[in-house]
């Protein structure tokens, strides 16, 4: 965050604020909500084939709980996620977490969709981007390093042999076994998607989350005057930065969102012709409102789920 606000006058950002129009804020916000319903529903579809069968009430809040864990440590709500299913529903926390890492693989995939409609459609201010962030980078005074890359390859082959050449002695340790059925039931979540009995409406829902990304990003363009003319194309783009800062194991994405998105619009001003400088003002304005809102659905929806969490794994049958 520090990073982003570097060498800006907050007041001037704030001043964005100001002659915000938070209807389009409020319309966007809709459909982030929808897509947290569309999120739960592909969920269950994709536990079906495994013999579990869930309500989406429960899908939804055990959603909003991981959400909410997020903003405390990364990446750390896919596995509060499993968990709190497991205490509502008891599925196995091994075989949901398998669905979770096969979500992301899906969402991959199809933000992979919006940034090839990005490469046809705003190829130019990607150009700009890039140009803008290596000469950035070039500024840095701190050398090139591959060694951290060497040194996690170099643990990791040295893991592989060590597993291999004594497993036949780990196997008299019962936490061996624990891991290795862990280890299968991820598995057997990643494969469920192999037998979904429903596959046109997962490719559906699929394409609904990502529509109401689109849409929750797109919208908040027109609750700033100097963002409100930009077109859809230019919305594929946005999306795209967004989700990479959101990418970054920050919690809830604070800092690394507000940084793609200031570096972003200001690519997108350079390949209109305008002040980029401008740009990198309009971009954090537009990310702190953008952000914003995603943070209140994320702790309104992450505080409503825990007492209906709580009031599921009452009424949920004894294990």
């Amino acid at each position: 965050m520090w990073f982003a606000l570097k060498g800006m006058e907050f007041k001037k950002i704030a001043g964005y604020f100001a002659k915000a129009n938070y209807f389009w804020v409020f319309v966007a916000a809709v459909f982030g909500l929808l897509a947290y319903w569309f999120r739960a529903v592909r969920w269950n579809l994709l536990l079906e084939p495994m013999g579990y069968k869930i309500s989406n009430s429960n899908a939804l809040w055990t959603i909003s709980f991981g959400y909410l864990m997020n903003l405390t440590i990364p990446r750390s709500g896919e596995l509060a996620r499993s968990t709190a299913l497991y205490g509502v529903e008891n599925v196995p926390v091994e075989k949901s977490f398998g669905t979770i890492i096969l979500e992301r693989v899906v969402d991959l995939i199809c933000m992979m969709g919006f940034l090839g409609l990005t490469l046809i459609f705003k190829y130019d201010a990607i150009l700009s981007f890039y140009q803008y962030v290596t000469a950035e980078k070039s500024k840095t005074t701190e050398p090139a390093s591959n060694a951290k890359w060497f040194i996690i390859v170099g643990i990791s082959v040295t893991l592989g042999i060590l597993f291999f050449a004594l497993r036949k002695k780990l196997k008299q340790f019962p936490i061996y076994q624990k891991v290795i059925n862990f280890a299968k039931g991820i598995l057997h979540g990643l494969t469920s998607i192999f037998k979904l009995k429903q596959k046109g409406k997962f490719i559906l829902l699929s394409l609904a989350i990502w529509v109401s990304y689109y849409l929750a990003a797109y919208l908040v363009c027109f609750a700033l005057p100097e963002t409100s003319d930009f077109t859809i194309a230019d919305g594929f783009f946005i999306i795209v930065v967004g989700t990479l800062g959101m990418m970054v194991p920050a919690s809830g994405g604070i800092g690394a969102f507000h940084l793609a998105l200031k570096f972003g619009i200001m690519a997108l001003f350079l390949s209109l012709g305008k002040n980029p400088e401008e740009g990198g003002e309009v971009g954090l304005s537009y990310a702190f409102i953008s952000h914003t809102m995603q943070l209140v659905i994320m702790i309104v929806m992450g505080i409503i789920s825990i007492p209906m969490l709580a009031k599921a794994r009452n009424s949920a049958p004894k294990k």
